[in-house]
């Protein structure tokens, strides 16, 4: 009974074996197989393009701040005949708002007491003047007559002295009341600029539109107090025209020297992703900025802006276009770097390979038929990056390139042993989902 115990342990044990063997050689022995990935040559345009991005900028924006320091009292009407508030159209010279004038009148009133004192004072100067002189001419006759007389004994030395001393302080009285007049002028000159400037702030308080345009922005409301010190503080973002935009446009400095005055540009932004907006670059600003290390310079774009979709500080996604071409042959640079094993290729092209072309042709890989490849030069023209355009060669729209392969599990020899071509697509099999799912990925891409 032991011994038959042990020899159908022994059967068992040569059944498994047998069975691990055959499925060896069913399934693991399989050879893989290569499936070619193609594309077909098209007919598009090309476009070699600089990407960045940017904000659209009114064209001209005017910065409308107040000079004089005060209490926003209202605001003035728009073209519309409603309160200036944000999006207002206004026009040149109409108010905008009002700052609270009573401190700038009573300057201007206190400027206008001081010229007329200092006119009062020149009269006063001039009257004083025409005193001096009146005693400067008796002062000088007395003189005179104490000269003649003195020599001739008629007159003591001491009249004598008088005279001559009231002649000179005539004289020195004279030249006083000169200097009071200049003074009295000069004052006046004083008096005359305060009053100038004491109409200018209280001109100020009025705050008038510069231009035409569009309120972009209101920074105060009624009864907030603006202070004026060493720079205006801003009210009002006025944009002149909206119809003219333009992008200003990060561009990094390594591509800065391929950006030109004129060239084309075309961008888009987020408000209207469907829609492309063509300008052109107007110029290159010179300060450059550097943020981590990177140098940036900004270039601005004009661009027309009559429909009204832009608005300010929209952010755009840009292309500056170095070359374009329309209508023509494009292939994909994979298909140019990809290079066959030499098994794939047709030995009848083989030693094509080995000659060296000098026409700087580029070559492509065709199906030859048979599953084996063949090579076909053309010579290209705008290379974008991701594909490039042929000018000549022996190809035409439509023609079938490899880019690239992979290789799949293959399903075993058809029942008539024949092999199946590499660039058709094989035939669904229950027994083996995955081949079926790894092709199926092959063809979309």
């Amino acid at each position: 009974m032991k011994i038959f115990s042990k020899l159908a342990a022994v059967a068992v044990i040569l059944a498994v074996a047998a069975g691990a063997w055959f499925g060896y050689r069913k399934f693991a022995k399989r050879e893989s197989q290569v499936q070619f990935r193609t594309e077909a040559i098209e007919k598009g345009d090309l476009m070699s393009v600089i990407s960045s991005s940017g904000t659209v900028e009114p064209e001209e924006l005017v910065n409308v701040g107040a000079q004089v320091t005060g209490k926003i009292m209202s605001f003035g009407t728009d073209a519309d005949g409603k309160t200036v508030d944000y999006g207002s159209r206004v026009k040149k010279g109409m108010v905008l708002a009002r700052i609270d004038e009573v401190l700038y009148e009573a300057e201007l009133r206190e400027a206008e007491a001081g010229k007329a004192k200092a006119e009062v004072a020149i009269l006063s100067a001039q009257a004083g003047i025409r005193q001096a002189n009146a005693k400067l001419v008796l002062a000088t006759l007395n003189w005179n007559r104490a000269r003649d007389l003195h020599p001739k004994g008629a007159l003591s030395k001491s009249d004598y002295d008088t005279n001559q001393a009231a002649y000179l302080s005539a004289q020195a009285d004279l030249a006083v009341a000169e200097a009071q007049l200049k003074q009295a002028e000069a004052q006046r000159q004083v008096a005359e600029a305060s009053l100038v400037k004491a109409r200018r702030n209280l001109s100020y308080c009025v705050i008038t539109s510069p231009v035409d345009g569009i309120i972009i922005d209101r920074r105060v409301s009624v009864g907030q107090t603006v202070v004026s010190s060493m720079s205006a503080s801003s009210i009002f973002l006025i944009a002149n025209d909206l119809r003219k935009m333009q992008v200003w446009v990060s561009v990094n400095e390594a591509d800065i020297g391929s950006i030109r005055p004129g060239m084309k540009v075309i961008f888009s932004v987020d408000a209207y992703p469907d829609t492309e907006f063509v300008g052109v670059v107007h110029k290159i600003r010179l300060n450059a900025t550097m943020s981590q290390n990177v140098v940036t310079y900004v270039v601005e774009v004009t661009t027309d802006n009559s429909d009204g979709k832009l608005l300010p500080y929209l952010t755009a996604n840009v292309k500056f276009v170095r070359a374009e071409c329309r209508d023509v042959l494009i292939v994909s640079n994979a298909a140019f770097r990809y290079m066959p094993d030499e098994k794939f290729i047709d030995p009848a092209f083989r030693k094509e390979l080995e000659t060296e072309r000098k026409d700087r042709s580029r070559r492509l890989w065709v199906p030859s038929g048979k599953g084996l490849l063949k090579p076909v030069y053309v010579k290209t023209g705008l290379n974008t990056g991701i594909s490039s355009q042929i000018v000549s060669g022996d190809v035409k729209e439509g023609t079938v390139v490899v880019n690239g392969q992979s290789e799949v599990a293959a399903a075993g020899p058809s029942a008539g042993g024949a092999q199946r071509s590499p660039f058709l697509p094989q035939p669904p099999h229950r027994g083996n989902r995955n081949q079926n799912r790894a092709r199926s990925g092959q063809q979309g891409r």
